[in-house]
């Protein structure tokens, strides 16, 4: 499957706390210094942060870090624990006095799964995530299932999800990776019979509270509107695993991230499209493989309440 962490320079740290009403935590993707960055939000419910400035036509065009978390619109707070830690060790965009860290954010809906609903992370979660992520070794393994951003996360709030991560290397030596964190509405694909039942199980629930968030990393060179074009390409590997996806009530968000080290092919016209359309199609490949990486990995894993029932089961 490989991992994110196959893109040379990307680290991944996770914080979580399963606890006392506690079923939460953060994931942090930290990319090196001057790595490129936009995001594509098609769900109909997200809850973000900074996304508005990943846009191409903005004044900013590099990320100093990516926070998934939990605790929905609550759980953001967790960014400002990673801008912190970006300031303490200089990075981000430079203005007099100082740098302004870049930390773009997502979250996912699971409060109350531990128990608590006003357990939700913290900005010291998000430190603590973003400072786990810079301890890592290069190209270091990255713990799936039931950590970090993806501990309380469930598919159709029946069955576990997770976090899962998946890579592919190009040809000419582009490395394409992604990590997700699978808290959908809808199932995998091959599960007709389980996804009509999950469903009708998440309306008696009431109002369905989901999202898929994804980042797709690269070590190719791209401008900020390849990286979007790019994020916009990969959602076809949520629809791809998952149905239904970029549904009223998910908030799936796909980051990409370009570290800038392999020059694509550029010599004309139609080799820059063809070497766009390859990765933007390794990325949608990569995307999907995360996901069923994230549900099958935490189907290995128990909550600690107990409460939801492994996928399939």
């Amino acid at each position: 499957m490989g991992a994110i962490t196959d893109v040379p320079g990307i680290r991944v740290g996770h914080t979580q706390k399963s606890d006392d009403g506690w079923l939460t935590g953060v994931t942090v993707v930290l990319p090196p210094p001057g790595t490129v960055g936009s995001v594509d939000v098609q769900g109909g419910g997200p809850a973000t942060h900074e996304t508005d400035a990943l846009d191409p036509t903005t004044l900013v065009s590099a990320v100093d870090a990516v926070v998934l978390t939990g605790g929905s619109a609550y759980g953001l707070a967790a960014a400002s624990g990673a801008q912190r830690w970006c300031e303490e060790n200089e990075r981000g965009f430079a203005v007099p006095g100082g740098v302004v860290p870049i930390v773009p954010a997502a979250a996912i809906f699971d409060l109350g799964r531990g128990g608590d609903f006003s357990a939700r992370p913290t900005a010291d979660m998000g430190y603590a995530a973003i400072a786990s992520a810079a301890a890592q070794q290069e190209g270091h393994d990255v713990e799936r299932g039931n950590v970090g951003a993806g501990t309380g996360a469930l598919i159709a709030r029946v069955y576990k999800g997770g976090v899962g991560t998946a890579s592919v290397t190009l040809d000419n030596g582009v490395v394409v990776g992604a990590l997700a964190v699978v808290n959908a509405l809808g199932l995998p694909f091959d599960t007709t019979t389980h996804r009509a039942s999950a469903v009708r199980a998440e309306a008696s629930n009431g109002a369905p509270l989901n999202t898929t968030l994804v980042v797709v990393g690269t070590n190719a060179i791209l401008d900020v509107a390849e990286c979007r074009r790019t994020a916009s390409a990969a959602h076809a590997g949520i629809a791809r695993a998952l149905a239904p996806s970029h549904t009223l009530a998910d908030g799936d968000t796909v980051f990409c991230l370009a570290t800038g080290s392999v020059h694509l092919d550029r010599t004309d016209e139609a080799a820059r499209q063809m070497s766009l359309i390859t990765l933007q199609s390794a990325a949608a490949d990569v995307v999907r493989l995360a996901i069923m990486d994230g549900v099958a990995s935490a189907q290995a894993v128990s909550t600690p309440a107990g409460e939801y029932g492994a996928y399939g089961a």
